[in-house]
């Protein structure tokens, strides 16, 4: 595929707050792709760029070989579908998608036409002659997506397009949407703060941060080979340990010492690091196994012993925290593929013992400390939370969080 939307150099600014920060991005045609990062991260600001809502303080943005950048909206053949719908209450679910095409003096002949094939397509001919009062939340949503469409854009830019449905709706959703791509494939510009919607209806991820982007990759490379440490925390959770290599065992694998633990532990050397390199390990939860007796293990197995701190069932899986030394707690999860009635379940303080494949931790190209907030724990303390949340309001309000 080519490179249909490129932004070469961006950068914008509110005031002292650099929103985007030199920014370089090349998208596919016909692709769905996903600006993916928390609150004010400049992941919306992106998306208002390319509509024309804003303009940049530096850089290009070109679309089809076509420079846009000071075009306005009206000319970019771009179209937004909103949070919150933005469907006219006094209309029909007819006359909303119509409206595009009115406006634009088409003749009516083509107007019905095309409104047909768009009601078709999204399933809501029987709900045509209603308005959107008196239709559910997905339906709405069906019908800005029918609105944005029925004009034929060159990309569609979806601004949290579920956030305001609950989470049932929204699994619903995300498939339906990747099946309205299949049928009209023209190239889906998606904003979420959402990690499990941008890995389910993506065909790539750009993971951003601080107005920059920390990685582009499929949904499958993000997760398993994240380059940061914000990428190995934001997608999903994980587990850091921190050592140098204290030996090098052949071309792929080397042994990683952890100064606060008596630990040598085994890892395969993607990154061909040399004896006394300092190491920063991502482990996701679900690549350890935990037991009660001591694991029947490969070569290239490690296996601890540890003391279990915390327990949450989920349903599918149980979630484990526990203590491997000196107050060094690792989480993992224990997919439940069988569950026996009979079975010893593993319980709070119960000495255990984790193992995994030395191939399952991924050595990290960049490490920040302040990273490690973004990994789930269980509190420690009575209203813990709360006030991780006012901290992340106060600092949602001085950085003008949402952009």
């Amino acid at each position: 595929m080519e490179d249909f939307l490129r932004f070469e150099g961006i950068s914008k600014s509110y005031g002292s707050t650099l929103a985007v920060d030199n920014l370089s991005l090349s998208i596919q045609r016909g692709e769905i792709f996903s600006l993916l990062g928390p609150s004010g991260c400049g992941k919306t600001t992106l998306l208002r760029l390319l509509a024309g809502f804003e303009t940049p303080d530096r850089g290009r943005i070109i679309l089809n070989g076509e420079d846009i950048t000071d075009l306005s909206p009206n000319l970019r053949k771009v179209n937004t579908v909103f949070q919150n719908y933005a469907l006219f209450p006094h209309m029909t679910v007819r006359d909303n998608i119509a409206y595009g095409l009115r406006v634009a003096k088409r003749p009516r002949v083509e107007i019905n036409a095309e409104v047909e094939r768009i009601l078709s397509l999204i399933q809501m001919e029987a709900h045509a002659h209603k308005k959107p009062a008196n239709i559910s939340g997905g339906q709405k949503q069906r019908t800005a997506i029918a609105r944005a469409l029925i004009m034929k854009p060159r990309v569609l830019l979806l601004d949290e397009p579920l956030a305001a449905l609950d989470l049932k709706l929204r699994q619903r959703m995300s498939l339906e949407l990747s099946l309205i791509h299949d049928e009209v494939g023209i190239t889906f510009l998606y904003v979420t703060h959402d990690q499990g919607e941008a890995m389910s209806l993506s065909d790539r991820i750009a993971v951003m941060n601080n107005g920059i982007i920390e990685q582009i990759g499929t949904p499958a490379e993000v997760y398993e080979a994240p380059k940061s440490s914000f990428v190995a925390a934001f997608i999903g959770d994980t587990n850091f340990f921190d050592g140098r290599i204290c030996e090098v065992i052949d071309s792929e694998y080397c042994r990683i010492s952890i100064p606060e633990l008596p630990l040598r532990l085994l890892c395969f050397n993607d990154k061909k690091l040399n004896l006394g390199d300092f190491v920063h390990l991502s482990i996701r939860p679900e690549k350890f196994q935990i037991s009660l007796e001591p694991p029947r293990v490969g070569p290239k197995h490690n296996v601890l012993e540890a003391v279990v701190e915390d327990i949450v069932y989920q349903g599918d899986r149980t979630r484990y925290w526990v203590d491997i030394g000196n107050d060094w707690r690792i989480s993992l999860t224990r997919q439940h593929s069988r569950f026996m009635l009979d079975e010893r379940v593993i319980q709070w303080k119960d000495q255990v013992f984790v193992s995994w494949l030395a191939d399952d931790g991924f050595m990290l190209e960049r490490y920040s400390e302040e990273d490690e907030e973004l990994l789930e724990a269980p509190p420690q303390n009575v209203g813990e939370i709360e006030a991780e949340e006012d901290m992340e309001t106060a600092a949602d309000i001085d950085g003008g969080g949402g952009y």
